[in-house]
C-alpha cells in the first residue's frame, strides 16, 4: 500500500479538473476531497498560468492586425466635429464668421465669372506696357466695394437667420413626420425665403447709393424671380436638412448650399444693376434729344410767325 505522503505528492503534481472523479458509489473519495480543501484551483491556476485561450489571441489578433474599416474618414470628419463642437460653446459666433466667409466666397465667385469694368488707371498701366503680376492682377480685377457690400449683408442677417431656424427646428413638429416637414418648409419658402430675397437686395441698393424708388425697382425686378429659382433647390435642402442632419451641424451643410445660392444672388443682382443703368442711360439720352429738339421748333415756329 502505497503511503500517505507519497499519495498527496502524486496527486499533487497532476493536472486534474476542478470536479473531484467519482467512485462507482457516486461520492467523491476522502482522499479527493482532502486535497480539493487544500487546493481548490490549484491545477486551474496552474494551467491557465501558462497559456492564452483562443478567445484572448483572437481579441489580441484583431487589436493589432488592422481590418477594413472608415478610419480614413476621419481627416475628412474630424473638421466637422470640431464645428459642431464650436457651435455648441459659441453659436452666435460661429455664424457670424460662418457667414462672412460665405459670402465672401459667393461674391468672389460670382466676380470670377462676371469680370467687372476695367479700371482705366490699370487701362492705362496695361497701354504702357507695365507688367502685373497675378496677385495683382487678380487684386485689380475685384470690386472691392462690392464684396464688402456683401460682407456688410451677410454679418447683419446671421444672427436673425440663425435664430429663425432654430425657431423653426423647435416648432411644428407633428406627430407625424411628413406632416411636420412638409409645414416646415411650406413656412419656410412662404416666408423666410421673400424676406430675404428682399432684404439681400434692398441692402445692395442702398450700400450702392441708390435712392428710394430704385430700391424698390430693384425688388421689383429681381425678387419674384429669385423666389422661384430658389423653389427648385432650397425645399430639398430644407427637408434634407432637417431629417438627417443633427442641429449643429445643419448651419455648415446650409452653408456649402449657400455659398452657389449667394453666387447666384449676386450674379442676379449684378445683371439687375447693369439693366437698370442701361434704362437710366437710354432715359438720359432720350430726354436730351427732347431738350435738343425742343429749341428748334420754337425756333421754327418763330421763323414762320416773321414769315407771316
Amino acid at each position: 500500500m502505497i503511503a500517505t505522503s507519497c499519495a498527496w505528492a502524486r496527486v499533487g503534481l497532476r493536472r486534474t479538473t476542478n470536479l473531484p472523479p467519482r467512485n462507482h458509489t457516486g461520492t467523491p473519495s476522502n482522499l479527493e476531497c482532502a486535497r480539493l480543501r487544500a487546493h481548490p484551483l490549484h491545477a486551474g491556476r496552474r494551467y491557465h498560468g501558462s497559456k492564452h485561450s483562443v478567445g484572448d489571441k483572437a481579441t489580441a489578433t484583431m487589436q493589432t492586425i488592422p481590418g477594413p474599416s472608415w478610419l480614413w474618414l476621419d481627416p475628412i470628419v474630424e473638421p466637422f466635429r470640431a464645428y459642431g463642437r464650436i457651435q455648441q460653446r459659441r453659436p452666435y459666433v460661429t455664424q457670424l464668421v460662418s457667414s462672412l466667409v460665405i459670402y465672401l466666397v459667393g461674391d468672389l465667385v460670382a466676380q470670377s465669372i462676371t469680370q467687372p469694368p476695367t479700371p482705366p488707371e490699370t487701362q492705362e498701366l496695361s497701354e504702357k506696357g507695365e507688367e502685373r503680376g497675378w496677385v495683382q492682377q487678380w487684386s485689380d480685377d475685384r470690386d472691392w466695394a462690392r464684396t464688402c457690400r456683401a460682407l456688410a449683408i451677410g454679418g447683419l442677417s446671421s444672427i436673425p437667420a440663425y435664430k429663425w431656424f432654430l425657431w423653426l427646428s423647435n416648432n411644428f413638429n407633428y406627430s407625424s413626420k411628413i406632416l411636420s416637414l412638409t409645414t416646415k418648409v411650406t413656412v419656410n419658402q412662404a416666408l423666410f425665403t421673400p424676406i430675404f430675397n428682399s432684404y439681400f437686395f434692398g441692402m445692395q441698393s442702398l450700400l450702392s447709393g441708390a435712392t428710394g424708388p430704385e430700391i424698390v425697382e430693384r425688388i421689383k425686378h429681381t425678387v419674384p424671380t429669385s423666389w422661384i429659382n430658389s423653389c427648385k433647390i432650397w425645399p430639398a435642402v430644407t427637408a434634407f436638412s432637417f431629417t438627417y442632419i443633427p442641429i449643429q451641424y445643419r448651419s455648415i451643410f446650409g452653408g456649402v448650399i449657400a455659398i452657389g445660392w449667394q453666387t447666384y444672388l449676386s450674379l442676379l443682382n449684378q445683371r439687375a444693376a447693369a439693366e437698370e443703368e442701361k434704362e437710366h442711360a437710354t432715359g438720359h439720352d432720350t430726354a436730351a434729344a427732347i431738350r435738343s429738339v425742343g429749341p428748334k421748333v420754337e425756333h421754327g415756329q418763330e421763323k414762320q410767325k416773321c414769315a407771316v
